[in-house]
């Protein structure tokens, strides 16, 4: 696996208005898309920056992932998501050289990407999303 760039830096807030306000009023990004991916109980905010995407993260429900990331841990830095060519061949190398997964296969996320997580326990501590662009396919 060799990821080709930053995809996007995800971050949980409690407060996905007041987060866009800062990110916009203070650091003059432009928020381009808001979204909620049910699935993952998430609204997300994206802006870009240089070729690198920031991801807010919202909780659309206390007991999803973003809400207990949030109760446990408070606002912050939640994930780096790596972009790469093909994320199952991606996933299957990291599990045969040890890799604990969430995913064992690709699911939908926001932007239409197919997405997957290793389990930050494999990681050295830090959630790592692997995303891929292109052809979307139905797992």
């Amino acid at each position: 696996m060799k990821p080709s760039h930053i995809e996007h830096i995800g971050i949980a807030v409690k407060n996905l208005e007041e987060a866009i306000k800062y990110y916009e009023h203070i650091l003059g990004l432009k928020c381009y898309a808001i979204e909620e991916v049910k699935d993952q109980k998430v609204k997300t905010a994206f802006f870009k920056v240089g070729q690198t995407k920031i991801e807010l993260l919202e909780s659309t429900d206390p007991e999803g992932p973003i809400g207990k990331f949030i109760e446990k841990k408070g606002e912050g830095i939640h994930h780096i998501a790596f972009a790469v060519d093909n994320i199952e061949n991606a996933l299957k190398k990291a599990e045969l050289k040890g890799v604990q997964l969430i995913d064992k296969a690709p699911r939908k996320g926001a932007e239409g990407l197919n997405i997957a997580f290793l389990h930050p326990k494999s990681t050295f501590g830090v959630l790592t999303e692997l995303c891929e662009e292109g052809n979307i396919r139905d797992f």
